[in-house]
């Protein structure tokens, strides 16, 4: 199902570098994330209304501040396209979202706030993170949650 399971392997290690910033999000978390998104695809430019291997919104971006790629400023006209695009902003980006609106979201109601809830986040937003996810991107999801969390 991973053929590419080194690309989520240095995936992790990239955004180790990401967290000098608190982090809210286990990097085994984050690499799912990136995993069941697009692949982890780093090239894989903008589709519609997502851009970056996050599949990153323009208005998910501007919720946490416009965080600018390295060396980059926010104001730039093409900011957006060039953080999300950008592992080590984008996965900044992420780390932001769920640290503004994890606190008392317990999406799946489990009582605890971990990797379910973030991956609810991620997909369907803070207002919509209760309702399910599609059984594909779930699946997904938690085949690669399991075999990350065993290594």
């Amino acid at each position: 199902m991973f053929p590419r399971v080194s690309w989520i392997a240095v995936t992790i290690i990239v955004l180790f570098c990401v967290y000098t910033y608190a982090q809210v999000v286990s990097l085994v978390c984050l690499g799912c994330l990136c995993e069941v998104s697009t692949g982890c695809n780093i090239s894989i430019g903008c589709n519609n209304m997502v851009c970056g291997p996050f599949s990153i919104t323009k208005y998910y971006w501007e919720d946490v501040g416009k965080p600018p790629p390295m060396g980059e400023s926010s104001s730039d006209d093409d900011a957006f396209h060039k953080c999300v695009n950008d592992l080590y902003c984008a996965g900044y980006t992420v780390q932001a979202y769920m640290a503004k609106h994890t606190q008392l979201k317990d999406c799946n109601g489990d009582g605890v706030i971990d990797c379910d809830d973030y991956v609810r986040l991620h997909r369907l937003g803070s207002a919509g993170c209760n309702n399910s996810l599609s059984s594909d991107y779930e699946k997904k999801y938690k085949f690669c949650l399991q075999t990350f969390e065993r290594k």
